[in-house]
């Protein structure tokens, strides 16, 4: 079986996809497991199967049967460039089963003409090209003119700094959180580029999918580079591929055609309104949780040990699997928690979160994939009015925040017109500021969202997503207070583990004892 046929190219740089690093022999590898499994002989390896003339048919069986996990063992390395912020969110992370390191908008400056440009006629593609110019000038302006804001905050901070303002790693510093939210103005069209590596089913499962929102064009392109890359290597897996389903029979395809346009529109501006009054101001709003998970941690720490109520009391069984001055892997560099036999007994409590976040946020907040969200189709977000959020640095600076809100508004605006020509919500989508507001409930475990809470907390972390993970730990603290005083950062964990130094940062230490503060002194600028 061939690969589908895929639409034409964008009108911007071609992706490039390339196979780094893959298993040797990978789909003899899939098979040879499998005969493992029923061998008196002891291992097979893919040489034996390589020949073997059942090999195909094996292969076939196997996978329509859904014995998968033999397609699980070999994993494929991609190198991917010149693909968009937009592709990446509503498809490459959307899902567990990956792993990725991609440049990151915080720390590395955006080129100037890096975007994505999808196929659309002449006049439509004039408004495209002339919003896109503009959030792009809108970004250079603005990394300048938050340095005045961004540096009265950073040597609020780093008070010794200010003796020497112009030394490099400062003033290093200061462009990197200049542009962490001059970058809210991008749109996520915007190109990145990453290592993405993936198991051969996640990949058979890419190519199945590749078609659905937000981004099925791009998707297609992508991924059908991605398998014609695997297919030069091994061949042999045109025995399983399967064809991408047709995006017109997509469940979300059909309810929104089936929805009037206007009645899509005020649709839109209840559901934002009615969420957003939900969350009272909040980022992060607890919405449900396990009404027993104090008890159902104190039980499932003693079930590990084997020991009775009378002789570990709740608050002792507690502290002993989440106080870091009782179990010292709390404080260690690896998250050793799902190795733990002790430690496992943090999956049973469980909490759920509905949440607002601007794409950007998103982005990071998603790789966290232990901490599964329902994240929305984009095309329900492409509303009439500007729908956005605004760094707090901008809040500290009136001609910043002007220049930030007329270049929300040009976005939009831009937009508009787009939908007005007829050009589909996916292409018109890839203006939408990285700043446009991301609505979605999440659920995690304890053990997921304690590990992400160690993460998030810490001062060096994006401030959005900081913000969302104070929200978090707050709620828990009020409801299972027991477990919430332990959801710290990671200087406040290795603290009470006694582990130097305290902060794991080195160089990159953020300049405020986070240890020695409460939760409700939590607060920063930049």
């Amino acid at each position: 079986m061939q690969p589908a046929h895929f639409p034409k190219p964008f009108r911007s740089t071609a992706p490039e996809v390339k196979l780094v690093n893959a298993f040797q022999l990978p789909f003899d590898n899939a098979i040879a497991t499998a005969r493992t499994c029923y061998s008196s002989k002891g291992v097979i390896s893919p040489q034996d199967v390589t020949n073997w003339p059942r090999r195909d048919e094996l292969a076939s069986s196997l996978y329509q049967a859904g014995h998968h996990t033999v397609f699980q063992h070999a994993h494929f390395q991609f190198s991917l460039a010149n693909v968009s912020r937009q592709f990446v969110w509503t498809f490459l992370h959307s899902h567990p089963f990956y792993n990725s390191e991609q440049v990151s908008q915080r720390y590395v400056e955006v080129k100037p003409g890096t975007y994505a440009i999808p196929p659309m006629e002449d006049k439509a593609m004039a408004v495209y090209e002339a919003t896109i110019q503009r959030q792009f000038e809108a970004y250079q302006k603005l990394t300048q003119s938050l340095m005045a804001p961004v540096s009265a905050a950073y040597f609020e901070r780093f008070k010794g700094r200010a003796k020497n303002p112009g030394e490099k790693k400062t003033q290093d510093g200061l462009k990197k959180r200049c542009m962490e939210a001059a970058r809210y103005v991008l749109p996520i069209g915007t190109f990145t580029y990453l290592y993405h590596t993936v198991s051969g089913v996640t990949l058979l499962r890419y190519y199945r999918m590749c078609r659905e929102f937000d981004a099925p064009t791009e998707q297609s392109i992508v991924v059908g580079a991605m398998v014609e890359e695997l297919l030069k290597l091994a061949p042999e897996y045109r025995a399983i591929l399967e064809e991408p389903l047709d995006f017109e029979q997509t469940i979300e395809r059909r309810f929104f055609e089936a929805s009037e346009h206007e009645q899509d529109q005020r649709a839109q501006e209840e559901f934002i309104h009615e969420f957003d009054v939900d969350l009272d101001g909040r980022v992060s709003l607890l919405v449900d949780y396990k009404v027993n998970n104090e008890k159902l941690l104190a039980d499932s720490v003693r079930e590990v040990l084997g020991v009775p109520r009378t002789e570990l009391h709740d608050d002792d069984a507690i502290r002993l699997v989440l106080d870091p001055s009782q179990n010292p892997l709390l404080g260690e560099n690896l998250n050793l928690t799902s190795i733990s036999k002790l430690t496992r007994s943090l999956v049973h409590p469980c909490y759920t979160f509905r949440k607002k976040l601007s794409h950007t946020a998103d982005s990071q907040d998603q790789r966290h994939r232990m901490t599964p969200a329902s994240r929305p189709c984009l095309s329900a977000y492409l509303t009439r009015k500007p729908d956005y959020i605004t760094p707090e640095i901008f809040q500290h600076n009136g001609q910043c925040k002007k220049m930030y809100d007329d270049i929300m508004h040009e976005s939009w605006e831009g937009i508009a017109k787009l939908k007005k020509m007829g050009v589909p919500d996916e292409f018109a989508a890839y203006l939408l500021p990285n700043a446009v507001s991301i609505r979605f409930t999440e659920s995690a475990d304890l053990m997921s969202l304690w590990h992400k809470c160690a993460m998030r907390l810490c001062y060096n972390a994006q401030e959005e997503i900081w913000r969302a993970a104070v929200d978090e730990t707050a709620q828990v603290r009020d409801i299972n207070p027991r477990i919430g005083k332990y959801l710290l950062p990671p200087c406040g964990l290795r603290a009470l583990a006694r582990q130097k130094p305290i902060c794991p940062e080195g160089d990159r230490y953020c300049g405020i004892p986070v240890w020695k503060k409460e939760l409700k002194e939590y607060e920063r600028v930049i």
